[in-house]
């Protein structure tokens, strides 16, 4: 049984067509990649899951939930975390302030709720920046921060939108250790990313999105044995 399930989701901006019967699906405890080139349709996907952009056709359902429609605050009470690919951490706040700001109980009990503590044993190159402001932070250390702060909110499903982009290798090295880490923990995670040498180290399948379409569904070795369907749409 699929955690998340999307089935013909149609999106657009205004008048334009971007997302056309989109179909996923994820299952509890497993790490997905949707792969694709940039302007492919993966942000798009991530939004429409999250609210922020409707669908204006099909069906979403979150843990036996019909979420379109809903408000994003409403998708994430039930326990959807979204880390963007634009971080959007606060400034002006301290990491300490950052993580507890997002702070809230699990949606399922019995889950072990995430603590700043828990945060910086995940990061640790987050400890020592506890009392500094997140405009200071490295770029990897705000995506760092942008991952923890969505855990504090304690998700069932984590949506990651292209986390290694225009990241220090050593980081996205760390941040690989880390999501295949939230996985051991019981995390299921739907990856938005454009890298397939990253998503094939962490994931168990893959989608592949083309101009709002999607072109291959299939475990990660599925995918590497396919090399037209690599060349032709992510252009390796």
């Amino acid at each position: 049984m699929s955690l998340l399930a999307l089935s013909n989701v149609a999106t657009y901006y205004g008048t334009s067509h971007i997302l056309f019967d989109v179909g996923l699906a994820v299952a509890p405890g497993e790490v997905v990649c949707l792969l694709g080139r940039n302007g492919a349709g993966k942000t798009t996907t991530m939004k429409t899951i999250m609210g922020l952009v409707r669908a204006t056709r099909g069906s979403i359902v979150f843990a036996g939930n019909e979420i379109v429609g809903l408000a994003p605050y409403a998708i994430a009470r039930l326990g959807v975390g979204y880390v963007p690919d634009e971080r959007l951490i606060f400034p002006d706040l301290t990491v300490r302030e950052n993580l507890e700001i997002a702070r809230k109980p699990p949606a399922i009990a019995g889950i072990e709720p995430w603590t700043v503590a828990r945060v910086y044993e995940l990061f640790p190159a987050l400890a020592p920046r506890d009392g500094n402001l997140g405009g200071y932070l490295s770029g990897g250390e705000q995506q760092m921060l942008t991952v923890g702060r969505t855990l504090m909110g304690n998700p069932s499903l984590l949506l990651l939108d292209e986390p290694v982009e225009g990241v220090a290798p050593l980081v996205v090295r760390h941040l690989g250790e880390t999501i295949v880490a939230l996985k051991r923990m019981g995390l299921t995670i739907l990856m938005a990313e454009q890298n397939l040498v990253f998503a094939r180290q962490i994931s168990d399948r893959a989608y592949v999105i083309e101009k709002g379409r999607i072109r291959f569904s299939g475990t990660i070795a599925e995918l590497e044995a396919n090399h037209e369907v690599q060349q032709k749409y992510l252009m390796i």
